[in-house]
């Protein structure tokens, strides 16, 4: 792993998603096989593969403070193009630095993470008038889990921390995006956990080698997608979790 500390330019930026994004790191640890973020490289010139290079911005707690004063409030993404609790996060805390400046301005913040390590900030979360915390859950196997996600946290460990989050009354998500295959047992084990669950397809072609690596092709067909949707509506209804499909 190839880590650098960096001074950058701007860290809140225009959010396709939200309004505001903040990454307080370029590149991601998790090393996710399918991970759309790797279109950063384009932009930044990294030559290593995607999940072998991190850059820390150690100054973007600083330029936040400076930023936040001079824009509109809007709802902030914390990350969208790395995870924002990485395990770098536990050395520079540069997320959670971040996350004090916003708390101070109380503009609204939707954390995206796949790691445990976000309960470290818990105390900080509760200081939020308009905080929510989404986990990323693509499958429900750590078979899958491993071809796709190798270094990230086990799916277990993020569905535990969601029921603590919420058990803290902190708005909580799940996000089954890219789904994977192996879903419908997350219906149950999410049930009671989260305040929605937001389903996508697997809409990028980085892990088309791994699909056919490990015999799993028929999971980007249109048939697995329409079969995924049907099952998923039905389970989710039945256990009257609220959902959304993204596609």
């Amino acid at each position: 792993m190839i880590v650098n500390e960096i001074s950058a330019k701007t860290v809140l930026s225009k959010s396709r998603v939200f309004d505001y994004a903040v990454n307080p790191y370029v590149g991601c640890e998790h090393k996710c096989t399918y991970c759309y973020a790797r279109f950063i490289k384009r932009f930044t010139g990294h030559k290593e593969a995607w999940g072998d290079f991190v850059d820390v911005k150690i100054n973007a707690p600083e330029l936040l403070e400076r930023e936040i004063q001079r824009k509109k409030v809007g709802r902030v993404w914390v990350s969208g193009v790395c995870d924002p609790y990485q395990p770098l996060e536990k050395r520079y805390g540069l997320t959670k630095q971040c996350l004090k400046i916003l708390s101070t301005f109380q503009w609204p913040v939707t954390i995206q993470t796949k790691s445990p390590l976000v309960l470290r900030d818990l105390p900080l979360l509760k200081t939020f008038n308009d905080i929510e915390v989404g986990f990323t859950v693509t499958t429900s196997e750590e078979r899958i889990r491993r071809i796709f996600e190798p270094c990230t946290p086990p799916i277990e460990e993020r569905i535990r921390t969601l029921g603590e989050l919420k058990y803290h009354n902190i708005r909580t998500f799940a996000m089954i995006a890219p789904m994977l295959p192996e879903p419908e047992p997350l219906v149950l084990r999410l049930k009671g956990k989260v305040d929605r669950v937001l389903i996508d397809r697997m809409n990028y072609h980085y892990a088309d080698s791994q699909y056919k690596l490990y015999g799993l092709q028929h999971a980007l067909t249109e048939v697995f997608f329409s079969e995924k949707k049907n099952t998923l509506s039905h389970a989710f209804s039945r256990e009257n979790v609220p959902f959304q499909f993204l596609y």
